[in-house]
């Protein structure tokens, strides 16, 4: 399963996503790093939605941005 979405719709999921859960979105990414290390995004959407309770557009969200910021800090 494809986990592309547009910029756009990233941008908008990630805003809402504090006012939707009560956590901001760096508590989020802390939660995926400190996490089970689970290496497909699909696990990690699941265990989100599994262990969190969050909808699955919140918890591709989340993941899509942990995996944004991840590959940003390689390139450092």
């Amino acid at each position: 399963m494809s986990h592309v979405i547009s910029d756009e719709t990233h941008r908008n999921l990630l805003s809402r996503i504090p006012r939707c859960t009560g956590r901001d979105i760096a508590e989020w990414l802390r939660t995926v790093d400190e996490g089970p290390a689970l290496s497909r995004f699909e696990e990690k959407v699941s265990w989100l939605r599994g262990e969190h309770g969050l909808a699955y557009g919140h918890a591709k969200a989340i993941v899509h941005e942990y995996d944004l910021r991840r590959a940003a800090r390689r390139l450092l």
